[in-house]
């Protein structure tokens, strides 16, 4: 009995990758591919290996690992360095044994980790990813002082899954960093929000300008540079305003500085090939630096242990920092309140690049 005829088809069939989320990947065929049973397909997904830990497995509470960091005098000054902060009370000399740590410095000695928080919950994080690698980057981040840091201490951080919300189509996950010294006297807590899901794909670069000549912070801030006169504040009071530049060298030294969790050598600051098919198109500096700017704005007004007395600082990302960019920094006091003997401080710090683009907008409080 001679076997039937097959038709010998007319075109190729294609299959093409329409959304990589959820651990599969979402394949769409051009043309309708026939089965045994005469029934046609048009979709399929292939399932990942990988237990990866997207929007849908996040859940509140999930926790990371417990991280000791040992406080020096040598790791104290090297992050000031980093963050471009030359007063000399974060620099090592006989007259000062025991240096005090910049306040931003919370995110260093208490790092975020969110790729031990998905591993300590059986999953692997998209950084860590081998088939759908990206990133999950900074949208804004609110630190909590408590009390200061100093050399000798030795801090004990906690990292969990603090919220997770959506909002115009993206997907935001905040975390919890709380940290204690060797006394469990709490020194800083911090709700560090990423974006893990960014509704518009990737955002518009901006056409490339000639960037301004790096130099250094202005005015350099230090414990003898001049502050807020806090005797003649009102709401509508400006604050004493800074300049920062970027640079590449910085950023990758920002990324090298690592007191816990081990260094990251590829991400979407440091790694320009890795970045084009991330969120921003290009390399940029990352939310902990900038941060440590609009921190540097809070010391350049009040005095440091004002700031570790109960301050705040909730900083959100606006337009990203690049390479070359030119930061300037000013606030404005929005409320000046007295109880009990203590004056609360509470206002706005934003920063434009050279080219006029807001870079972040920071709320903050400070009681003296």
């Amino acid at each position: 009995m001679p076997l039937p005829m097959v038709p010998t088809p007319t075109k190729p069939t294609f299959i093409s990758a329409s959304s990589f989320s959820c651990g599969k990947i979402h394949l769409i065929i051009h043309e309708p591919l026939s089965l045994c049973n005469n029934s046609t397909i048009t979709e399929v997904f292939i399932m990942s290996s990988e237990n990866l830990w997207h929007y849908d497995k996040v859940q509140i509470g999930q926790e990371g690992p417990e991280v000791n960091v040992a406080i020096t005098n040598d790791n104290i000054s090297e992050y000031a360095d980093i963050c471009q902060n030359y007063d000399p009370r974060y620099t090592y000399s006989s007259s000062n044994t025991k240096l005090t740590a910049m306040p931003s410095m919370a995110l260093s000695y208490a790092p975020l980790l969110r790729w031990e928080i998905a591993k300590q919950n059986g999953f692997i994080a998209y950084e860590d990813s081998q088939t759908m690698r990206k990133q999950t980057p900074f949208a804004k981040c609110e630190v909590k002082w408590q009390n200061p840091v100093i050399a000798g201490d030795t801090i004990r951080s906690t990292r969990k899954v603090h919220d997770k919300y959506e909002r115009r189509g993206s997907k935001f996950v905040t975390f919890e960093v709380a940290s204690y010294n060797q006394n469990n006297l709490p020194v800083s807590t911090y709700y560090y929000t990423c974006i893990f899901e960014y509704s518009k794909g990737q955002r518009t670069q901006r056409e490339f300008t000639e960037s301004p000549a790096f130099q250094n912070p202005f005015p350099p801030v230090s414990s003898t540079t001049e502050k807020l006169n806090l005797d003649h504040l009102a709401p509508g009071s400006n604050m004493l305003p800074i300049a920062i530049s970027e640079s590449e060298e910085i950023i990758l030294r920002h990324n090298d500085f690592r007191l816990a969790g081990g260094k990251r050598d590829s991400n979407i600051h440091v790694d320009e090939e890795f970045a084009k098919n991330n969120i921003f198109g290009t390399a940029v500096n990352s939310g902990p630096a900038t941060l440590s700017y609009n921190a540097q704005m809070l010391e350049r007004n009040f005095n440091i242990e004002n700031i570790y007395n109960g301050g705040s600082l909730l900083m959100r990302a606006i337009t990203p920092v690049n390479a070359g960019d030119r930061i300037n920094i000013s606030g404005t006091l929005k409320e000046v309140s007295t109880s009990n003997n203590i004056t609360t401080y509470t206002g706005r710090i934003s920063g434009e690049n050279h080219l006029g683009d807001l870079v972040c907008l920071s709320d903050f409080i400070v009681s003296v």
